[in-house]
């Protein structure tokens, strides 16, 4: 366990991913690659406690209602940069720039007051061969006075030498192809940079098609915390102080857009959710929200 001071900006974070794609640049000791194993550091954030005026920020970005609680994807913006510390450090296994999010699963165990002080603790677990390439999963735990409130997993892909034989778990019980839309959402060309103003998240991906376009994508893509989180702001009325919600992000969500929103309900209070393509029925996000027992 390692508590952390200071720490380094986001646009230094970030720079040092973009070095992790320049040859040789490797072997330089604060970028990521070079390791052979997970680091087995815990990296721990003490007193963090959400800023309002963001909060209410994420909130119109998202389509929460601003309540005295915080959203149960708000957790995730304050750990988002500890995990990019994490990720950046040397003596990581992979670089930065090029990681894949696949999957992402949150627990709440009570609802957390917007004043309330969180203790984050981040850590990278269980390496293993995925089809594509290696996978790994980033963990956050938060804690209030010493009880876990919340606690949240990510699948993280990097591509390359995977093992096609290799056993996945394609997450949540898809939806229905046939089960219909209940509202449609017309998504802007900035929704990127939006929603990078208010989570940390500057990935180039989902800042402008000039940038996506030179990591591979035809045009900037929205953030899969974002659809995740807009998601769960529709599902207001049907969540339960304590829940978890699983997502899997499928085809990328290339912007502008209009999606359809499609939720099921299921036995024992579950609620499946799709976020589908309007025009041509891609499917983007599949999930499942269901409630502690």
């Amino acid at each position: 366990m390692r508590k952390l001071g200071a720490a380094p900006g986001m646009a230094t974070l970030y720079g040092r991913a973009a070095l992790g794609a320049v040859p040789g640049a490797s072997l330089l000791p604060f970028v990521g690659g070079r390791g052979d194993e997970l680091p087995e550091t815990e990296l721990v954030l003490e007193g963090v406690e959400a800023d309002l005026d963001r909060l209410a920020s994420y909130c119109r970005v998202c389509g929460f209602t601003l309540r005295d609680t915080l959203p149960a994807t708000y957790p995730h913006v304050l750990a988002f940069s500890t995990q990019m510390r994490l990720m950046a450090d040397g003596g990581f296994p992979f670089p930065l720039l090029g990681l894949v999010h696949l999957d992402n699963s949150i627990t709440q165990h009570r609802p957390i007051g917007a004043g309330e002080r969180l203790e984050l603790r981040v850590r990278a677990a269980d390496l293993r061969t995925h089809p594509k390439g290696s996978a790994f999963t980033l963990l956050v735990d938060g804690y209030v006075d010493g009880d876990r409130v919340w606690e949240e997993g990510g699948t993280i892909l990097h591509r390359g030498g995977g093992d096609p034989d290799a056993r996945w778990d394609d997450g949540p019980e898809p939806v229905a192809a046939d089960a219909p839309a209940t509202t449609e959402w017309k998504l802007g060309g900035d929704l990127g940079r939006r929603y990078a103003g208010v989570s940390g998240d500057r990935n180039p991906i989902h800042m402008h098609s000039l940038s996506a376009r030179a990591l591979g994508f035809p045009r900037a893509i929205a953030h899969g915390m974002w659809s995740k989180a807009r998601c769960l702001a529709q599902l207001e009325g049907k969540t339960p102080d304590a829940f978890t919600v699983d997502v899997g992000f499928l085809k990328p969500l290339l912007l502008p857009a209009r999606v359809g929103f499609v939720p099921v309900d299921r036995d024992g209070g579950r609620t499946g959710f799709a976020l589908r393509g309007s025009r041509d029925g891609t499917e983007h996000l599949n999930g499942e929200l269901r409630p502690l027992a």
